[in-house]
């Protein structure tokens, strides 16, 4: 297969480059953001699946860990590229067929984006209720504007412009490029993953393990009620609900390697970035959530102010035996980690705009970059999508959650066409060294847990609102027009030649594209699609 490419010249934006400031460790800090992500839905899963839910978090924090040697492989071979896993894997789906190489960075984008609006409308409410304890008082009740969109609903109230200040706080610290990023999120995140690890290991030292809370190890038999369930169609339909859903957490250390462009050394750096930034999530994934269960039993994290993530930070508190004041400071550290899950998101979303628009998949306006090296205009697009989706998160729990499983559709369509560019990479590129090569089994895992995914995807999505899975892949489709506009509109069929460097992977420019996998990739989309579809006829309440 031969791609036409486009000899543009290089406009004025292009004088402007991502610059190579920041070793591994810079991307180990700006994804530092991810541990406290445990905190976004640590009451929600608690909530839908009881018991297990400890066990859930585990298991996915382990098949992101290994899925995570798939993308450190493909990555070595894009030096030059920023933006992520999903950048990479699109390369391999490029040959193939076009439209799924803009499907993969588009369905990254929204899964990561919206961590900015969620986040935000959290830290909101935690500044709320420490400013105006009463949730009587016309500061927590101010509205301005509420309504509704379809199955979701929206609010211009206290929490929204809150989260819209933090929201433009984020962008300001950003504008100055990935090393004064590194530099804040260095800071920011000794301040919270340091107390995040000790609240998670200092109740297990000072009380011990309450295994009674870790038992009747089944489902519940209906979400958010006490009543225990069987392991039965609708047990594991929670399950699987559950795994969806902390697959958007665990799954999101992967953004250590959005900065392979801003590496002073690629070869070596790619490898670390992501590796110890998976060890860093192993470690908070899997310990806070099993000392929350362990300290709260399943009648504590059935709470309303759990569940929601209002009360996460007083339970916190009393875990480690803290009063007033240490309710406080946790509730500044809930504060920090989210800002700190901000930071990561934008950094890393943004870039993957960019590096979409500069390989010929996104919006041309896209590819602007400042003179600090920052991605100021995937930014701005990053910052006006999340100002319309923190209205939607604000107005209630069930907006929130719904936000939370369209996005997470999006990223389980990411790991499912990434997962599965590993073997189409090993077959089409495996002549081409590799600074990082992942054992042969890694690559065929890689590939099961994608059908895997696919599974959590059609069957779980349910369990968070019964159109979140139709809202997904409609919300997805939406990428086809905007490629085939800057694809044969604006590009007239050809890709822009800087995208065709480094598609080549060491060959000359112009070469015929070999596509040595031949129906596999063909026969790989079709299965999957008939993977989710099946999973979700199957897997009933």
């Amino acid at each position: 297969m031969s791609i036409a490419t486009a000899d543009t010249p290089v406009s004025a934006n292009d004088t402007h480059q991502l610059k190579r400031n920041i070793s591994w460790t810079g991307a180990f800090w700006v994804a530092s953001g991810v541990p406290p992500l445990v905190l976004f839905s640590i009451g929600g899963i608690a909530g839908t699946t009881g018991t297990p839910a400890f066990a859930i978090w585990a298991a996915s924090m382990m098949m992101g860990f290994l899925q995570s040697f798939v993308y450190a492989e493909i990555a070595g071979l894009f030096p030059n590229k920023s933006g992520g896993a999903s950048i990479y894997g699109a390369a391999a789906w490029v040959r193939y067929a076009k439209p799924i190489a803009p499907l993969s960075v588009w369905c990254n984008w929204f899964a990561w984006s919206p961590v900015l609006s969620l986040g935000c409308s959290i830290a909101a409410g935690y500044i709320l209720t420490a400013v105006a304890p009463d949730a009587t008082s016309s500061i927590r009740t101010f509205t301005l504007v509420s309504g509704s969109l379809g199955p979701v609903s929206f609010s211009l109230n206290s929490a929204f412009f809150i989260g819209a200040a933090l929201m433009l706080g984020t962008f300001a610290v950003q504008h100055r490029g990935i090393l004064g990023t590194a530099r804040v999120q260095k800071v920011v995140g000794v301040l919270v993953i340091v107390p995040l690890v000790i609240v998670g290991v200092a109740p297990l030292l000072q009380h011990g393990v309450n295994w009674s809370n870790f038992q009747p190890f089944v489902p519940l038999a209906e979400a958010y009620k006490p009543e225990p369930g069987a392991w039965n169609i609708p047990g594991w339909t929670l399950v699987l609900g559950g795994m969806f859903i902390a697959a958007w957490s665990t799954y999101g250390f992967e953004t250590a390697i959005c900065y392979t462009s801003e590496f002073k050394d690629p070869a070596k750096d790619t490898f670390k970035a992501i590796f110890f930034s998976g060890l860093l999530c192993i470690a908070v994934f899997v310990i806070v959530p099993f000392t929350f269960q362990s300290e709260l039993g399943l009648t504590g994290m059935l709470e309303t102010p759990i569940v929601d993530g209002s009360g996460v930070a007083a339970a916190l508190a009393h875990m480690v035996g803290g009063g007033p004041i240490i309710e406080n400071a946790l509730v500044m550290l809930m504060i920090l980690a989210l800002m700190l899950c901000l930071m990561t998101a934008m950094a890393g979303s943004s870039r993957t705009l960019y590096q979409g628009s500069v390989d010929g998949w996104l919006p041309k306006y896209l590819s602007y970059v400042n003179h600090h090296g920052a991605p100021t205009n995937a930014m701005w697009t990053d910052l006006a999508f999340n100002l319309v989706l923190l209205a939607i998160a604000c107005a209630d729990a069930t907006s929130f959650f719904f936000i939370l499983a369209v996005s997470n559709c999006g990223y389980i369509i990411f790991n499912f066409l990434n997962l599965n560019s590993g073997w189409i990479h090993r077959i089409d590129s495996g002549h081409i060294p590799r600074p990082y090569k992942a054992p042969t089994f890694i690559i065929a895992l890689g590939a099961v847990f994608a059908f895997v995914n696919a599974v959590f995807m059609g069957a779980g999505a349910k369990v968070w609102n019964p159109n979140a899975l139709w809202a997904g892949l409609i919300t997805a489709a939406f990428i086809i027009p905007v490629f085939f506009f800057r694809h044969y509109v604006q590009d007239k069929g050809k890709f822009p030649a800087k995208m065709l460097e480094d598609l080549q992977v060491g060959g000359e420019v112009g070469a015929k594209m070999p596509k040595k996998a031949g129906v596999l990739p063909y026969v790989t989309l079709l299965a999957g699609v008939a993977t989710v579809l099946i999973a979700n006829a199957v897997f009933q309440f």
